[in-house]
């Protein structure tokens, strides 16, 4: 008796339930249902888990990609400056070891310069006299490459000259063959052969372009191992000019090295730094997998903000006969997510650089800091929206979306007097000025001057050799400094703070309605959940979100971008 009574009891409550549900479902006209759902959509993570206790994935995802991927570019960049260090170091001690007289301070871009036939020939003798004893000079682990029979490589040099030519300063003639030709003067194959006297090779210097040496070395990066990794092995490729192209009677010498690493042959090491480079390994895999992660959800709700304008789009075409405007359909297109599956994608092709890189498959650490630099810039941009769902907060995303179309053609007006003076500064004060020498030095030289910066040491540095070019420098600069700095600088502030007003005084007195905010705003009979306690529990709680949202932050979210 008491078993029919629990199942008669169980039956009559779950045919109760179905019914109020039913009577609800009922009562909610696809209109509210649609509604509905847009309120949803543009709720903050927090308030779709009071509604409907959604678990906010998304938001937890970037939070530990942030703290992953942040990790994880503060390790390759710790690794990255010891890499860094250890080439710009050996080329110094390259150029104490291979130029003769060399004051360790670059020269311009030129490391020596000799002015004489005589310190040509003792700079030439100089190179090969110091690498023959390398073994006994050198205090770092550095030594002779070899090839895969144990044969030392040979140092090589070079010379490129007229094919033919002579020259009577004195009588103002000249006959110059234009091409060019490449010999070889000298191969040096063992260290204790005799240096030969190259002077009669060198007897018409105004036919000799250039002379280049050229000899590789082996090398072991050994610091690494005080942060517990294994340390790289280095192939340095040398290249010692002497450039007599300007036949100026003066011939600069340069030292050029390209740096290969590799892994050992062999290696012993006592430690943890094996350990350490597949814990390493390890976690980048981590990282990948939250990228992967983190873009299969964006992806996920762009596809379901793409479903929901199509269904806010019919409705509008069915009911009232009309598209849904511009404005409207780019609430739908969250430029977020598209950010997110960016730095998703820099991180997840960064992170497989990284891999290759401490597998020594790979040597290219810039490529690698230039995806792990990006991916982590987007991924700390992107917190921004999450602040945005708070009004205090959302003033500088409301700002820059509503200053940067005005922004962006008063940069591209600004532009064209920008280039021109650019222009104009390099052909005329290039040769009198070592700011203004290239096109990329004078559009960083005006930058500065923009900004207030370095003003009086780019007058004082102009040569006051050329009066006429004196004068025009004076009345160019000048004109620069007031036309952008008092005009256009100044009209550039205004119109971001004139975007700025606007936005407060919207946020004051109410933004402006468009058809999908009136939509949202206009009253719905929302059914009585006192009506009955046996009602479901999710409808129940996006009932009570929907009134929540309604009366609480109907402004809020409706205008993140």
């Amino acid at each position: 008796m008491c078993f029919e009574y629990c199942v008669y009891f169980l039956f009559y409550t779950v045919v109760s339930q179905a019914s109020n549900y039913e009577k609800i479902t009922l009562q909610n006209t696809p209109e509210e249902n649609l509604r509905d759902d847009l309120r949803y959509y543009f709720m903050s993570p927090c308030e779709k888990y009071r509604a409907r206790r959604h678990i906010p994935w998304k938001m937890g995802v970037q939070i530990l990609k942030i703290i992953m991927v942040t990790t994880q570019l503060v390790l390759f960049g710790l690794n990255n400056q010891l890499v860094v260090s250890y080439k710009e170091e050996n080329t110094m001690a390259l150029k104490h070891l291979f130029l003769k007289g060399y004051s360790g301070v670059d020269e311009d871009d030129y490391s020596v310069a000799v002015y004489t036939k005589h310190d040509v020939y003792e700079s030439l003798f100089y190179v090969m006299d110091q690498y023959s004893q390398l073994g006994q000079l050198s205090v770092g682990p550095i030594s002779y490459a070899e090839d895969e029979n144990g044969k030392l490589l040979p140092l090589t040099i070079c010379k490129e000259y007229y094919r033919r030519g002579s020259v009577e300063p004195s009588d103002e003639i000249y006959d110059i063959d234009a091409q060019l030709e490449t010999g070889m003067l000298f191969k040096l194959f063992t260290l204790h052969a005799d240096i030969p006297f190259l002077n009669q090779t060198f007897r018409r210097f105004f036919r000799l372009v250039d002379i280049k040496i050229t000899f590789q070395l082996k090398g072991i990066n050994l610091q690494t191992v005080r942060s517990r990794e294994l340390p790289d092995c280095y192939s340095f490729f040398v290249t010692i000019t002497f450039d007599n192209q300007c036949h100026s009677g003066k011939v600069k010498l340069f030292l050029d090295i390209d740096a290969e690493s590799s892994a050992c042959r062999d290696w012993k090491i006592s430690g943890t730094a094996q350990k350490n480079t597949h814990y390493l390994l390890v976690f980048d895999a981590f990282v990948i997998l939250m990228c992967l992660t983190s873009a299969v959800l964006c992806t996920r709700s762009i596809i379901l903000a793409v479903r929901l304008l199509q269904r806010f789009s019919r409705f509008f075409h069915e009911n009232f006969n009309r598209k849904v405007c511009e404005d409207d359909q780019r609430e739908f297109l969250n430029g977020w997510y598209l950010l997110v599956i960016v730095s998703d994608l820099f991180a997840i092709i960064g992170s497989i650089l990284k891999m290759e890189i401490q597998a020594k498959n790979l040597t290219n650490y810039d490529v690698c800091s230039i995806f792990l630099g990006t991916s982590t810039l987007l991924v700390w941009v992107g917190v921004i929206r999450y602040l945005g769902y708070f009004q205090k907060y959302n003033v500088l995303i409301l700002t820059m979306k509503a200053a940067f179309p005005k922004v962006l053609r008063f940069c591209c007006c600004a532009g064209m007097i920008y280039l021109g003076y650019t222009f104009c500064g390099w052909i005329v004060l290039g040769p009198y000025h070592e700011k203004f020498e290239g096109l990329s030095l004078v559009a960083e030289c005006l930058f500065s001057l923009l900004n207030g910066d370095d003003m009086f040491t780019t007058f004082a540095q102009l040569k006051d050799k050329n009066t006429l070019v004196w004068l025009f420098s004076r009345a160019y600069l000048y004109s620069f400094i007031s036309l952008f700095i008092y005009m256009v600088l100044s009209l550039f502030i205004a119109l971001i703070t004139d975007a700025y007003e606007t936005i407060k005084s919207y946020q004051k007195n109410g933004f402006p309605q468009t058809d999908l905010q009136k939509f949202l705003h206009e009253p719905t009979e929302l059914p009585n959940i006192e009506e009955s306690d046996q009602t479901d529990v999710s409808v129940r709680h996006s009932v009570l979100c929907y009134c929540q949202w309604y009366d609480c932050s109907q402004q809020c979210c409706l205008f993140n971008i």
